[in-house]
């Protein structure tokens, strides 16, 4: 049996591993039923946990304060400020090597449409205590549908596929890489003027060590092909 306990090793994956449904190629315009049924599941995952970081008020994630911030600088909209930063992390993937696919589009309008759909249904709380709940259960669903849908090789999220390519091209950990991501991006934003609260730390903080254990227990109990 898998001594879990072995030095963290889950903290030291530096690629997604493949596993029986990942798709051969990202661009797979016709993926198995069951690389799609996973790369869905991810992304409701994904979108519900977004959903649930939302209404905690407790903080929103460390892109969004990126994109207040940007906003404020250039007197432009969070959503216009969002759309230029997508932008510019696409262009970043021409180095890294990174390929768009379906997974890459779906991205945006699943997680898009599922926080949409769950804001609307979880009803906002006055409870401190539940919106700590509802913080914590929100970034482990991020992390944890993170995991599954990047294991569908179907090309990643803008900002999954900067941490992928970095992580792959210079071998470094995902979670060290996501998580100074997350906190250059975290401190970017702060300066420019985003507001930072408990759930944007938490997030930058957590978020890669997630991602990493998902994909780590992944690779383990599905075995990589």
């Amino acid at each position: 049996m898998y001594d879990l306990k072995k030095k963290l090793t889950f903290l030291k994956i530096t690629h997604i591993p493949r596993v029986p449904w990942s798709s051969v190629s990202a661009f797979n315009l016709k993926p198995e039923l069951i690389t799609f049924s996973y790369l869905f599941f991810g992304l409701t995952l994904f979108g519900l946990g977004e959903a649930l970081l939302i209404v905690s008020s407790l903080g929103v994630t460390p892109w969004t304060v990126l994109a207040e911030g940007v906003a404020i600088k250039c007197k432009i909209s969070v959503g216009l400020a969002t759309f230029l930063i997508s932008i510019s992390i696409l262009i970043l993937w021409i180095p890294l090597k990174q390929k768009i696919g379906i997974g890459t589009i779906s991205n945006a309008i699943i997680i898009a449409s599922t926080i949409d759909l769950f804001v609307y249904l979880i009803p906002f709380v006055n409870s401190y205590y539940l919106s700590i709940f509802y913080l914590v259960l929100g970034i482990l669903f991020v992390g944890i549908g993170s995991g599954f849908y990047l294991t569908t090789n179907l090309g990643p999220g803008t900002r999954d596929g900067l941490m992928k390519g970095i992580s792959e091209n210079f071998k470094k950990p995902i979670s060290i890489v996501r998580f100074s991501i997350e906190t250059t991006v975290v401190m970017l934003g702060w300066f420019l003027g985003g507001t930072v609260g408990l759930g944007t730390i938490l997030f930058a903080v957590f978020i890669g060590p997630l991602i990493s254990i998902t994909l780590f227990l992944i690779k383990i109990f599905y075995r990589e092909c």
